[in-house]
């Protein structure tokens, strides 16, 4: 299975300014998730960036960067740019790795390129492991998907769904036994065609309430097919804090 790896990264992160050229064990964060990228067997891996900064870094690091504009919503749109630009054929499976992930496990990279080669009908993938435990159910922080019998979503929602009626939920420590609560991990898979058409997609209401980008898509009939893992991925560097504590732990390129 041939797949791409695309690396969004921008300079101007609101909470941690510069972020992808701060440095991780001797190497910038970016070169970090471009390593990564790279274990998961893509075909190519690319970094791209508004930023001189930011490519420059990936250059002495012998990493591919494209630059891109600087005007961009998301980092979906920018990758979007980029597959318009270098005009990849409509059947190009594109993976969106975010560049503050540098602990991404490289198999999920190519689990959820997989989900999307074997779903044709779906034009994104991504990925979602089992809830557990009531509180993650219940926090809005932790996104859920529900997903029909052939493995596609029917809904993302930051509520808890699938909720069960009839269940003491409120007084209740764990979920009622046998009902698949699935966490959203937020690693897309794309269809070339899909992004090619994706920056004319207008926004929709159910977006804009749940702040949800993937909702969009479903909401403009395209089928999102989903990858569930039985481990919970490693989380990504948001903060000074989140930086701080990845400097001080083990690190394995």
């Amino acid at each position: 299975m041939d797949f791409i790896a695309v690396i969004p990264a921008r300079y101007a992160s609101t909470r941690l300014p510069g972020k992808p050229l701060e440095d991780l064990h001797g190497k910038p964060m970016v070169v970090r998730v471009a390593e990564r990228a790279r274990r998961s067997g893509a075909t190519a891996v690319v970094v791209a960036t508004d930023d001189e900064r930011i490519a420059h870094a990936c250059a002495a690091h012998g990493v591919d960067c494209t630059l891109t504009r600087g005007d961009h919503a998301t980092g979906t749109d920018r990758i979007a740019e980029v597959v318009t630009r270098e005009g990849y054929a409509d059947d190009t499976i594109v993976v969106n790795v975010q560049g503050d992930e540098p602990r991404i496990e490289p198999a999920l990279i190519r689990e959820v390129a997989g989900q999307l080669a074997r779903h044709p009908v779906a034009a994104m993938a991504t990925a979602a492991h089992p809830i557990t435990d009531r509180d993650t159910f219940m926090n809005p922080n932790a996104v859920k998907v529900v997903v029909d019998a052939s493995g596609c979503a029917l809904y993302f929602s930051r509520a808890p769904i699938p909720f069960p009626r009839d269940a003491e939920l409120a007084r209740a420590t764990a979920l009622p036994a046998g009902m698949l609560a699935l966490r959203h991990i937020g690693l897309y898979a794309y269809r070339a065609g899909f992004l090619k058409a994706y920056p004319q997609l207008a926004p929709c209401p159910l977006e804009a309430f749940e702040v949800l980008e993937q909702l969009r898509a479903l909401w403009h009939g395209h089928r999102i097919a989903v990858a569930v893992v039985h481990y919970t991925p490693a989380p990504g560097i948001d903060t000074a804090e989140d930086l701080a504590l990845a400097r001080s732990s083990p690190f394995e390129p």
